[in-house]
């Protein structure tokens, strides 16, 4: 343990001489497998932090001050890569678990407030040396994304997963298949990525802060539903596997500078097919792979992932902590699995989601997180170099944790309109896996 210990605080160490203005100017690149910038291999400790644009906005839920607090403090403990939307969400929506303020309330219609809050948002990242990974869509429904884009092409009303999970899967399983909607979503790629930033005056282009474009927050095919025939789930994998690679070669036809990716979660968002996961990573526009990593998500703290008060009754109050070596096992066994998958493409490989639920479930501020700590301290060994860590294993080029609630108090177990920002989105508890200022006492 005091090994595991050692490892984080090294990594952090390493990554927090980073934050100073100036020290990182150029753009991160791709060379021999690894993450390159400023002539130096660049590894980097990240996080999520979806809502940034919209903390960046001057409107109602934007908080510039709070944000710029939140770079400091995150540039201060090592933390210089975020991973957030490009901007906000699609479609004007009354569910509980859709995010607000939208960004694109219409099909090709912009808040330019959450535009500008995007901005803001890069340009703060200059000043700091940070750098941002910006996904343009999501296969879930918080943010709009594939469910939304089919409204809008006349697909009819989508599904609520919670309630019906096969009748959501088979609903967007036909994003890829619907010629309307992955051209509205291709229209809102051109548009992101070909913007100008109103504060800077410099094309998204030439930002050195925008470290890659992702074309989508955990893509899936949506074929493991019931009834589906095999022609029909090869028919849906080719689709999803050519949107991929249409979206990757827009992007790179109108930005060079900076490096693409899928949004994958690997190996489990592949349908669980090894050869779907290497196709969509295959492409010359793809820079590099990416996959999740979800122990309690996933069933390995017990049957129950949803809300806590289901975990606790069925999984034990206590299960984070004395699940937390099947946890471990787990994760070493996906990440393993997936990183020998993927080499034979010979490109760098990042966990660029993973979260774990706080001591016996909790989710208020300043609540114990020793178990989360282990889970972390186990991810750090897979960053940093082999001389600091002490480990033989193949190196992740990077990691980002879900996620950065920093300084919010949640004021609900659930998030409402303009109540504050956290890591979870609406449809999740506040406070589940969120990492808040407070957190660093316990």
């Amino acid at each position: 343990m005091k090994k595991l210990c050692l490892s984080l605080l090294i990594v952090v160490a390493m990554m927090a001489v980073a934050c100073k203005p100036g020290f990182h100017t150029g753009f991160v690149r791709v060379q021999d497998g690894a993450f390159h910038r400023n002539g130096g291999v660049y590894q980097y400790n990240g996080t999520n932090m979806w809502y940034a644009a919209i903390l960046g906005s001057r409107g109602q839920g934007g908080n510039r001050e709070r944000l710029c607090r939140e770079l400091d403090t995150l540039c201060a403990r090592g933390i210089m890569n975020i991973r957030a939307l490009a901007g906000g969400s699609e479609g004007v929506q009354d569910k509980p678990s859709h995010t607000w303020p939208v960004l694109q309330p219409e099909a090709g219609v912009y808040n330019d407030t959450i535009l500008e809050g995007l901005d803001f948002f890069v340009a703060e990242l200059e000043k700091r040396g940070m750098t941002c990974v910006l996904y343009l869509n999501n296969s879930w429904d918080w943010s709009g994304g594939f469910g939304t884009y089919l409204e809008w092409a006349g697909a009819g009303d989508a599904p609520d997963g919670s309630k019906d999970w096969d009748a959501f899967q088979k609903y967007h399983s036909n994003f890829t298949r619907n010629r309307r909607a992955m051209e509205l979503a291709a229209n809102h790629t051109r548009f992101m990525v070909s913007r100008t930033n109103s504060i800077t005056g410099k094309p998204y282009s030439e930002s050195p802060a925008i470290m890659a474009w992702e074309i989508c927050n955990e893509p899936r095919p949506f074929t493991q539903y019931s009834g589906i025939s095999e022609d029909e789930k090869l028919l849906v994998w080719n689709s999803f596997a050519e949107w991929i690679g249409a979206q990757a070669r827009l992007i790179k036809s109108i930005d060079r500078n900076h490096l693409v990716t899928t949004g994958s979660e690997g190996f489990y968002g592949c349908a669980q097919d090894s050869g779907l996961l290497v196709r969509i990573h295959s492409f010359p526009e793809i820079d590099y792979c990416c996959i999740h990593c979800w122990p309690n998500n996933w069933g390995w703290c017990g049957p129950a992932i949803a809300e806590t008060a289901n975990c606790k009754e069925r999984n034990g109050v206590s299960a984070p902590q004395d699940m937390l070596e099947n946890a471990i096992r787990r994760s070493e066994w996906y990440i393993n699995m997936n990183m020998r998958i993927l080499s034979v493409l010979g490109k760098p490989v990042v966990l660029e989601e993973y979260g774990y639920p706080r001591d016996n479930y909790e989710i208020r501020p300043g609540s114990p997180v020793t178990a989360r700590k282990r889970y972390y301290d186990y991810i750090a060994t897979w960053i940093g170099n082999t001389e600091t860590t002490g480990s033989k294993k193949a190196k992740l080029a990077g990691a980002n944790f879900w996620g950065w609630g920093g300084e919010a108090v949640p004021i609900a177990d659930r998030w409402h309109k303009w109540a504050p920002y956290t890591a979870d989105p609406a449809q999740e508890e506040q406070g589940l896996y969120s990492v808040f200022v407070i957190d660093r006492m316990n």
